[in-house]
């Protein structure tokens, strides 16, 4: 899984990016006003509430997603399934013709759902990027860019996943908001 990136703005301008730590120590060593600062999630286009003049312990405790991943010795071993492996045990509900096709398969209920699983995945992987990709762009253009002109055709030709008419909408926003809202609709998620 790709590390968690933050974005931060103030007046309408970008004044840092990257992880929490990251982020925090470039807007404190940053002269700012005492105008407000918007925190974004990079992954998903939503605003936090994070106290830039807190430290990072008091942010993670209320955005604990934001740190750095457990490592295996730190994790919580399951005494179900195989958890050197990734695998977690769970309950899953079907109906008894369910059950009943799942036991013909070779390779067992298990080996068959998980390939079910990957196989809808990877053919809903693109629809899934695009709605990905809008979903957080209209996140931060609802907290940012409501007022701004052009604001409801750029929501219809994010929608209509029409690049050229979204960035002709918003050629007269400001230039950081401008760029990070085009990125956040229509660059290609890595490492998914």
């Amino acid at each position: 899984m790709s590390r968690v990136t933050l974005t931060a703005f103030q007046q309408q301008r970008q004044i840092a990016h990257g992880n929490l730590s990251e982020l925090l120590q470039q807007i404190q060593a940053a002269s700012i006003s005492e105008e407000p600062v918007f925190i974004f999630n990079d992954r998903n286009g939503k605003r936090l509430d994070i106290h830039i003049h807190g430290d990072e312990a008091s942010a993670l405790a209320v955005y604990p997603e934001q740190g750095s991943h457990q490592s295996e010795e730190t994790a919580v071993v399951k005494s179900r399934g195989r958890p050197k492996l990734g695998v977690s045990s769970k309950e899953v509900t079907l109906l008894p013709r369910h059950w009943e096709w799942l036991a013909t398969q070779s390779g067992g209920a298990s080996a068959t759902l998980r390939r079910l699983i990957d196989q809808a995945r990877k053919s809903n992987e693109p629809a899934e990027n695009k709605r990905r990709r809008h979903e957080r762009a209209y996140q931060f253009m609802y907290e940012i860019a409501g007022d701004f002109p052009e604001y409801e055709a750029s929501l219809r030709a994010l929608f209509a996943d029409d690049e050229a008419g979204f960035k002709t909408c918003i050629e007269n926003w400001p230039q950081d908001i401008r760029q990070y809202a085009w990125q956040l609709a229509f660059k290609q998620d890595e490492g998914k």
